[in-house]
């Protein structure tokens, strides 16, 4: 297994493949919630998508998103995903580190923001965020912003 950080234009079509469908799977079918997964923000050319794969699957996702692609002069990160088959094994607090370090790396000393559903919150604030807001809907699932500043004492 090895980590991948690509631009759109870097995926090949089967890895391209391999992520929406595990994106779908995770988001559309494990949490009942039909919405819009492409969304236009993967073809941006700072995306950064976050990619684990075994063999030809993609066990684990995430993107970076440029700022003002989601949120206003500030970075994102987002559909950060594990398979079922790949649970439990720690991977969720690895992919996100990695995502939190190359969001890092590409625009340094800059906030990093994220709509974290409700239930993650705990997660977040074990790597460094913090609730931004209360609780609101997207796609009927209860999500907070949440913000990992570039300088803690800021906040």
């Amino acid at each position: 297994m090895q980590w991948q950080v690509l631009t759109f234009n870097e995926l090949d079509t089967l890895t391209l493949y391999s992520l929406l469908q595990l994106r779908v799977d995770v988001f559309v079918v494990e949490q009942n919630c039909p919405y819009p997964e492409l969304d236009d923000k993967d073809l941006h050319p700072q995306t950064r998508h976050i990619i684990l794969k075994k063999g030809d699957k993609v066990i684990a996702y995430s993107r970076v998103l440029a700022p003002d692609v989601s949120f206003a002069g500030f970075p994102g990160i987002g559909r950060i995903c594990i398979s079922q088959t790949a649970r439990r094994l720690g991977l969720g607090k690895i992919l996100v580190e990695k995502t939190l370090a190359e969001t890092a790396a590409l625009w340094p000393k800059t906030d990093i923001h994220i709509s974290a559903q409700c239930y993650l919150q705990r997660f977040y604030q074990d790597l460094g965020f913090i609730a931004a807001s209360e609780p609101y809907l997207e796609d009927d699932i209860p999500h907070l912003k949440m913000i990992k500043a570039a300088d803690p004492t800021a906040l």
